[in-house]
């Protein structure tokens, strides 16, 4: 079971997942997106964030990393009951997992990639909030997902790399052909029937006329 939130302090909203328990968590850890944005903390639940294309996840508004904290902490028995917890978050690509780690558990790859927000006390309004968007979905796959997202991704890739082709084919045409103009500009003065025209071999025995 894997359960889906929508938080709409930033425009357009936002994409939030998480596993109902750390089985989940497995298959989220092993299938999670490039663009995804993990948090967690005191055995709680993970939470993702889908971030949206040209996003970056250490330049998230403020406010929907209070959402996610707030979503942490409540998905957490322990944190849950406590004040002044520390969530720490991170992109999906610098967890780090092992077979010695329990499931659920992960460790990071660079600890610089690792930001931590202080979260006071519950709030309910955000929880409730969020809970009212709350979506549950039964065995989703999540492995077609994103075999399905990267073919995308792919497409995307391969039609920008074809658009920049064609746009260097075009500059390099233009190029081409503005050297022939350059290098041939004289050509027509040069001609040989331009040649034989000013020519004094060519002119006519009274040309002289012309000056009298």
């Amino acid at each position: 079971m894997v359960y889906y939130f929508t938080s709409n302090v930033v425009s357009p909203s936002a994409y939030v997942y998480v596993g109902k328990d750390k089985f989940e968590n497995e298959e989220l850890i092993r299938h999670g997106w490039e663009e995804d944005f993990h948090v967690d903390k005191l055995s709680s639940a993970h939470i993702y964030l889908r971030l949206r294309e040209g996003d970056s996840w250490d330049s998230i508004p403020e406010d929907l990393v209070t959402d996610l904290g707030q979503l942490t902490k409540a998905n957490s028995i322990e944190g849950n009951k406590k004040d002044n917890i520390t969530i720490i978050y991170t992109p999906w690509s610098n967890l780090k997992k092992d077979g010695s780690m329990a499931a659920g558990q992960v460790s990071f790859k660079d600890p610089r990639k690792v930001k931590r927000v202080l979260i006071p006390q519950r709030e309910n309004a955000i929880v409730n909030r969020l809970n009212k968007t709350r979506i549950e979905k039964t065995q989703p796959d999540l492995f077609q997902e994103k075999e399905d997202h990267i073919r995308q991704l792919r497409k995307i890739d391969q039609a920008a790399r074809l658009e920049r082709k064609k746009e260097e084919a075009k500059v390099s045409k233009e190029r081409s052909e503005k050297k022939w103009q350059k290098d041939h500009a004289y050509d027509d003065l040069f001609s040989e029937e331009n040649m034989e025209a000013s020519s004094n071999q060519n002119r006519s025995e009274d040309w002289e006329d012309d000056f009298m």
